[in-house]
């Protein structure tokens, strides 16, 4: 289903170059693309089928729109991304325009102005979140009373699930239907929020929640969002990015949009003070993926203020994450940790890079997609295999990561690159995350049935050298 349009005005700078623009094609699923390599300036239009594509390598793509040698002087997209980010390209550094619209609101004490902010976009509300924990530890009691105070009525949500299904977000859109809600307020972490947004699209829509998922029904409006922070992780209180698993396909699948960027992110560190040290763990795994994956990945020969940036904050991850795990209530740790989740997945990062991907989230989707994996421990088994199996194709950005992230000193690049990569692991297992099958708790005989969902859904994210027999051998290290 072809729901995007994108016209490019291009100069090309040599005869031919078929390679980076067949890749550029490739990516972001173009049909009936034409292009005519006679002419040397000439419009190019190009219709993206979108119909797969999961959000880590979509939001990528929204960040980096990458043409080889040709410049780009306009762009034009009847499906525009939540930064607005223009590129031409460059041998240095990519043109860009970033722009994110999120309020945030940061620091202790801030859960109270919830009901204030969320007032801002409608009178009723629905009110989501997950199993109860919250009741728990007085979030829940925190944020009704601020809602209640603000003058806004209600109606509750709950019971969403750490990687949120399908069915649940569905039902949880015909309420907000039902009950002819104004606005979403989502009290959780990624998860809660993540189909929050699904349920914000959905409460607009005659049909199927998935089909903005698959592709079918272009994203363009949705119930305003506004947030409570729980879990500092992925970063989408400060995206426009979703996340939602189709129990019936076996899919996990992704878009990123404008209309879901929330409108009030609410940080109080102290709300994750009683997340316990395993899922602390797993959410500082995910952050650091957020982040090292586009820094290896991207193609730029120079990148310093990205690099810097990246390393500083992966360096950051890894020392307030082991700090949050020995001490949950630790607040100078947990505000770093948070501050530098959010960081990690604004969009950020990534302006003015060219060319970053995501294939250990890929591989960590279909962990937890058929396994309900945690999304933090399916990483943390991904991580260290994607990185051995790829040196010699990032070798230049691993040696880099090596030195300036791990404090590898070796002088040789492949025995720099190994240290990195045992490095990262023996952190891994300092905080607790896994880096085997078994202490992930996945079956040794759900190797197969990973690897193939794995090889299945690689198109979709424009990594089409994931073969089968690509990632079963990537992949085998861990499988013990």
């Amino acid at each position: 289903m072809v729901f995007g349009c994108v016209v490019l005005v291009c100069t090309h700078r040599t005869k031919r170059n078929s390679a980076p623009v067949g890749r550029f094609i490739t990516a972001f699923h173009f049909l009936d693309g034409k292009q005519s390599r006679t002419k040397q300036r000439q419009a190019v239009a190009l219709h993206i089928n979108f119909s797969s594509a999961p959000l880590f390598y979509f939001q990528t793509l929204c960040y980096n729109i990458s043409v080889g040698n040709w410049e780009v002087h306009t762009y034009y997209s009847l499906f525009p991304n939540p930064y607005s980010l223009t590129f031409t390209h460059s041998t240095v550094m990519q043109n860009f325009t970033y722009q994110n619209t999120v309020k945030i609101v940061f620091g202790r004490d801030t859960i109270k102005q919830i009901g204030q902010e969320a007032s801002t976009f409608g009178k009723k509300a629905l009110l989501v979140y997950g199993h109860g924990s919250v009741k728990k530890n007085g979030l829940y009691d925190a944020v009704v009373d601020s809602l209640k105070a603000a003058g806004l009525e209600f109606v509750e949500y709950s019971g969403v699930s750490p990687n949120p299904r399908l069915s649940h977000a569905q039902a949880g859109a015909d309420l907000a239907k039902q009950e002819n809600v104004d606005l979403i307020v989502a009290l959780g972490g990624g998860s809660v929020i993540d189909e929050s947004k699904a349920i914000a699209l959905g409460a607009l829509y005659d049909g199927s929640v998935w089909d903005f998922y698959s592709g079918k029904t272009p994203a363009e409006k949705a119930l305003p969002i506004c947030d409570v922070l729980t879990v500092a992780a992925t970063g989408t209180e400060m995206n426009g990015g979703t996340v939602i698993t189709n129990e019936e396909t076996k899919q996990k699948f992704g878009l990123i949009v404008p209309c879901l960027m929330p409108k009030v992110s609410i940080l109080d560190p102290t709300a994750t003070f009683s997340l316990g040290a395993k899922y602390t763990a797993f959410a500082g795994v995910d952050i650091f993926a957020h982040i090292v994956e586009g820094y290896i990945t991207n193609s730029d020969p120079e990148t310093p203020i990205q690099d810097v940036y990246a390393e500083g904050l992966m360096r950051t991850v890894m020392e307030y994450t082991a700090r949050c795990v020995a001490n949950g209530t630790d607040y100078d740790a947990r505000a770093n940790m948070m501050w530098a989740s959010t960081m990690a997945w604004n969009g950020q990062l990534l302006a003015g890079v060219e060319n970053a991907a995501y294939p250990a989230h890929l591989i960590g989707h279909s962990m937890s997609c058929l396994y309900d994996t945690a999304h933090g421990a399916s990483l943390s088994v991904a991580m260290p295999c994607w990185m051995r199996k790829v040196k010699d194709l990032y070798k230049r950005r691993l040696v880099q990561f090596a030195r300036n992230v791990m404090g590898v000193t070796f002088k040789d690049e492949d025995e720099a690159i190994e240290q990195g990569v045992a490095r990262l692991e023996k952190w891994y297992e300092s905080i607790g995350a896994p880096i085997t099958f078994t202490q992930a708790d996945l079956p040794l005989d759900a190797f197969d049935k990973i690897v193939d969902n794995i090889a299945f859904c690689a198109p979709s994210w424009g990594l089409n050298m994931y073969t089968r027999d690509f990632v079963a051998d990537l992949l085998k290290p861990a499988a013990k």
